[in-house]
């Protein structure tokens, strides 16, 4: 996979279907990725979690385009595409076979019921153990073959969990990987995979077991020619973990340590992140979920482990969001609207920044220099706003920053000089080969200052973010030359 800034995106709300996103990622945005990771567009793609939970996970929802589509995306782009491991829609074919024949069914194995667990029973202890991103326990009551069992539910009563153990389900994750490789698909993302396997007595969620269904998944994955990256909004510690052992992990702290760093003008617990992070790392400011805070707080399973930030310091940051979005993710987050999760904030980047230019393009060129590969969240990399309309029709906290652009739009946006600079900025990062070279942070004026520095032979690229300011400067070597720029609003790199 090159090293190069990818683009993140739902292919019927950024160029409509498939073969609008390949086009408009070739025609509008020149050579600002090199990558593009299309969110489901499995049949079907609209369902209660905007794909993620797919009726058949090897079929591309014809209203989207074709698997020749995605290969055509492949000609010239890496190509990112999800494997939705925990779950698959309760209007699947295999589960409504279950419902109908109940243990008479081929695929009766394939899914968890309580019982599937908890054979001789569960205590009390037993399910309060259970960690799950959700109020309540992970079950709902389903009939199935005419009895009525409790078919084990981790997001929402439409996303039934898969046993990963039975061979029912193997072969299921198994036809998927056959299919995404035959797409010519670069990287697969494994979609909720810190949930899949659920073990008795234990909180059912990244334990010893489900490291090792990880790697015995990514084996298989690598087999066929993917590449993996996993995907867990977790403790800090699980995600040095993670990296150890597959090819690729989100930096999810990242984003939250970035705005503290800006709100406060306090880049220690940034820098102090950035000396332990692993640097295979998939790095964002900003996906189709919200701004997580999990990931930088204490442990969700053993609380006494501390945090990145401290509690006060996450309720600040989340306070903080909410201010600078005049209250508009206050409308879209937690309680406040039909949420699948109460642990991320609901806003654009842009927005959580209050619409200030200098600071998004710090934070853009901290993402960037960051160690890993970047990927720029659709509406962020048109410096987009909160839909607060949308969020009104749909009640549904996470489409505060899920807009559905028309190409007018996107036309519109390319014109505000925000934008234009952060696809000069992408470019940048994307030309400039030093960044496959050796990386050092400093920290400066108890760390108001932060310094990140790639040095590879004679090249060089420095990045110099004043916190408290809210500006970056960027001085690099090209063609035997140092160039330099102290606005990257007015004067992007080139």
């Amino acid at each position: 996979m090159r090293n190069q800034v990818q683009l993140i995106a739902y292919a019927d709300r950024f160029g409509g279907d498939l073969p609008g996103v390949g086009r408009l990622l070739r025609e509008k945005f020149g050579e600002a990725f090199g990558g593009v990771h299309v969110l489901p567009f499995f049949t079907a793609y609209d369902g209660v979690d905007a794909g993620f939970d797919p009726v058949d996970h090897t079929a591309v929802d014809p209203r989207l385009g074709s698997w020749d589509d995605v290969r055509d995306l492949g000609r010239d782009l890496d190509t990112v595409v999800d494997v939705i491991v925990n779950h698959v829609s309760a209007d699947s074919a295999q589960f409504q076979d279950v419902v109908a024949k109940g243990a008479a069914s081929p695929w009766a194995d394939m899914f968890l019921t309580m019982s599937t667990v908890f054979p001789v029973g569960a205590t009390e202890s037993d399910l309060t153990a259970i960690y799950r991103p959700r109020p309540g326990l992970p079950f709902t009551p389903v009939t199935l073959g005419g009895q009525r069992r409790l078919v084990w539910t981790t997001f929402t009563a439409a996303q039934i969990d898969i046993d990963v153990a039975s061979p029912s389900a193997q072969a299921y994750l198994v036809s998927v990987l056959d299919t995404l490789a035959a797409a010519g698909v670069t990287l697969i993302r494994f979609d909720a995979v810190g949930y899949a396997v659920k073990t008795p007595g234990t909180t059912c969620f990244m334990t010893p077991e489900t490291f090792a269904f990880i790697d015995r998944l990514t084996a298989l994955a690598r087999q066929r020619g993917l590449e993996v990256l996993v995907e867990v909004h977790s403790y800090y510690r699980r995600q040095v973990e993670i990296g150890r052992s597959v090819d690729r992990v989100y930096d999810f702290a990242l984003p939250p340590l970035v705005l503290h760093a800006l709100y406060t003008g306090d880049g220690g617990p940034l820098a102090a992140w950035m000396r332990i992070r692993p640097a295979n790392a998939v790095t964002v400011l900003d996906t189709h979920d919200g701004i997580g805070v999990i990931d930088v707080g204490p442990d969700q399973t053993e609380p006494d482990r501390p945090g990145l930030l401290t509690p006060a310091q996450v309720d600040a940051l989340v306070e903080g969001i909410h201010q600078r979005t005049d209250g508009a993710s206050r409308q879209a987050t937690g309680w406040a609207a039909s949420n699948l999760d109460v642990y991320q904030v609901n806003s654009t980047f842009y927005d959580a920044l209050g619409r200030d230019d200098h600071r998004y393009l710090a934070a853009r060129a901290l993402q960037f220099f960051t160690p890993g590969i970047p990927q720029v969240y659709y509406v962020g990399a048109l410096a987009g706003h909160n839909d607060l309309d949308l969020l009104a029709r749909t009640g549904v906290g996470r489409d505060i920053n899920r807009h559905r652009y028309t190409d007018a739009e996107v036309d519109a946006a390319l014109e505000r000089p925000v934008v234009t600079a952060l696809l000069a900025l992408a470019r940048f990062r994307n030309t400039l080969d030093v960044f496959d070279g050796d990386f050092s942070m400093a920290a400066e004026q108890d760390g108001r200052v932060l310094t990140l520095t790639w040095v590879d032979g004679d090249r060089r690229a420095s990045l110099r973010v004043d916190l408290g300011a809210g500006r970056a400067s960027l001085e690099w070597t090209a063609d035997g030359t140092t160039r330099r720029t102290d606005d990257l609003l007015v004067s992007p790199p080139e």
